[in-house]
């Protein structure tokens, strides 16, 4: 699987703080880590094409040589809105999509073949956005924090892990924005973050 990275409107900084802060939580968890061995993440050059774009981000990934690569597409705010589409067209010309995140994504109908999780900086933003589609497990922060802070610091970002239960009751548990996605990452076979 290959991770792609797609950030919102913000300066290309916080894209790498967002990166190193997953980065110290998947050594925390693995620290054999050998980021020599293992294929980089593709991070879509927001700063230079618009985000909220599905065609830029699917002839960035035409330009990345991943044919017949499997794409975890993780998502940022505007970012969100381009990458889903990028991910349905990425399936419609023959690529495959193993997951998607949306961190933030207020507002952007999520849909697809492929698993679809939702992180959101604030519980409103969270049941807000999930009548636009849910997915699967989710994240929201709890206290509250600002937008940019999900991406910034997303190891910072204390809050509840939803999963849904067969019962349709959804069970909930304390994590960080940051171990939520290292913990479903590693599951869809993700082999590294940086």
């Amino acid at each position: 699987m290959r991770l792609v990275i797609c950030p919102g409107v913000h300066e290309p900084k916080l894209t790498d703080c967002f990166l190193a802060g997953l980065s110290g939580i998947w050594r925390d968890e693995d620290p054999r880590q050998n980021p020599q061995i293992v294929d980089r993440p593709k991070v879509f050059p927001a700063h230079k094409y618009p985000p909220f774009s599905a065609l830029d981000i699917l002839q960035f990934l035409c330009s990345q040589d991943l044919a017949g690569e499997n794409l975890v597409f993780v998502s940022f705010s505007a970012g969100v809105a381009g990458a889903i589409g990028a991910a349905w067209m990425w399936q419609q010309i023959g690529g495959q999509v193993g997951a998607f995140f949306a961190l933030d994504g207020w507002g952007v109908p999520l849909g697809g073949t492929f698993p679809i999780h939702r992180l959101s900086h604030d519980s409103f933003t969270h049941w807000s956005s999930a009548i636009l589609g849910s997915g699967g497990d989710s994240f929201f922060a709890d206290p509250a924090i600002a937008h940019l802070d999900l991406w910034r610091s997303p190891q910072t970002a204390t809050g509840w892990h939803i999963s849904p239960t067969c019962a349709g009751i959804e069970s909930t548990k304390p994590t960080t924005a940051a171990k939520f996605l290292v913990h479903l990452l590693k599951q869809y076979g993700v082999q590294s973050v940086v």
